[in-house]
């Protein structure tokens, strides 16, 4: 997740660079929603890690 996001990222600054604002806000948007559902996934899997096995 945090690649896909760091990937979006740069071509949102590039895109913003270039001039194409539509372009740079969508991807900027996607990278910060890719950012956000992978810190909520490793917070779950750090958490669930945790857990003594239940056998």
């Amino acid at each position: 997740m945090f690649s896909w996001a760091v990937t979006f990222l740069i071509i949102a600054i590039i895109a913003g660079v270039l001039g194409l604002t539509g372009i740079a806000g969508t991807s900027a948007h996607i990278a910060w929603i890719l950012f956000v559902v992978g810190l909520i996934i490793a917070i779950v899997f750090f958490v669930m890690g945790r857990r003594p096995p239940t056998a």
